[in-house]
């Protein structure tokens, strides 16, 4: 509602005409006790939008007084709750104490099973081959002796109890195997041609047969079509040995494979280049065998030297000290040196 206009306040407006103002003044006197009942009227009127005016003013007054007190108060509560979020999120000295006591723990434990795994692996690396087989033969040997046991309270035939998990057929073969191993075990010297003879024996075992260039030689021989006997895809260097011998020239097929006491032609066969390194590798692995059995034998002894080298020169310096030293080291060893 717009402010009235206060009554001591000129209009701006021209002033009326001469006519108009003695009009003007006649009507005056007519109204004036009308105006006075509308001021009178008029007063109460005003007065009352006034009171409604400042009502209202007073109410949004309260209302914004109350809306700042609401918001206020809702911001302390905010504080308050970030206060004990924060208060909640942040730990302690005993929670910290207690997290650093764990993270302890889990690092000792940690280190322990480390020390554990180290100590672990250095025993397994302490174990050598020799060792294993010791070992394994010792529990073979705890095992036979704990049946012998057991069939000893039960008054059980052992050998009996064994013999029932083998077949009739299984068990001449085990004899079998047996005979040729005593036959072998005869290693007493008994001549040049009974050793070499034994050493050729144990060659042939360990050689391969080729049944493919005994097979293609026996086609030639025969006078049948490449590949009867044996299929084409089947090739190999030992092939080049098939057929008739090239370096006689007079032998047949037949011949050459059926030779018999009467045949004249000797070492004229060709080995193939596999046949060769075969027995360059049984020759290698005998010699390498023969090495490695006389070291196992010198390591009977005291160990007194620090590789091969040094181990050589012991031997020199003991060829000519020994002789020396000899009474020297067992006075030592029995402690009546002086």
């Amino acid at each position: 509602m717009p402010p009235r206009k206060a009554r001591d306040v000129k209009s701006a407006a021209p002033s009326p005409s001469p006519a108009l103002r003695s009009s003007r003044s006649r009507s005056q006197l007519t109204s004036s006790t009308t105006d006075d009942e509308v001021t009178q009227r008029a007063v109460p009127v005003e007065e009352t939008v006034e009171e409604t005016v400042e009502e209202t003013e007073e109410e949004e007054d309260e209302d914004v007084e109350g809306g700042v007190d609401g918001v206020e108060d809702e911001d302390e509560d905010g504080a308050e709750a970030a206060e004990d979020d924060s208060g909640s999120a942040k730990p302690t000295l005993a929670d910290r104490q207690a997290k650093l006591k764990e993270l302890r723990l889990r690092m000792n434990a940690t280190t322990a099973a480390n020390r554990r795994d180290l100590v672990e692996d250095h025993q397994k690396s302490k174990v050598t081959a020799r060792e294993l087989q010791r070992l394994e033969k010792q529990r073979k040997l705890a095992q036979t002796l704990r049946l012998k046991a057991d069939a000893d309270e039960t008054g059980e035939d052992l050998e009996r109890r064994k013999a029932w998990k083998w077949s009739i057929e299984q068990n001449e073969r085990w004899e079998k195997k047996q005979d040729e191993s005593k036959a072998r075990g005869d290693s007493s010297f008994h001549n040049e041609n009974d050793d070499a003879f034994k050493r050729y024996e144990r060659r042939v075992r360990g050689t391969k047969v080729d049944l493919v260039g005994y097979s293609r030689q026996k086609e030639a021989a025969l006078g049948l079509a490449p590949g009867t006997l044996v299929p084409l895809g089947m090739t190999s260097s030992a092939l080049a040995a098939a057929g008739p011998s090239k370096m006689s020239g007079k032998l047949t097929a037949a011949e050459d494979l059926y030779r018999t006491a009467d045949t004249l032609s000797y070492g004229d066969n060709k080995p193939s280049e596999e046949a060769i390194d075969r027995v360059m590798d049984g020759i290698n692995k005998g010699m390498a065998n023969k090495r490695r059995k006389k070291e196992d034998d010198d390591d009977t002894g005291d160990v007194t030297y620090i590789n091969k080298r040094n181990k050589h020169f012991n031997k020199k310096v003991a060829r000519y000290f020994d002789k020396y030293t000899k009474d020297i080291k067992a006075n030592l060893e029995r402690g009546t040196a002086l």
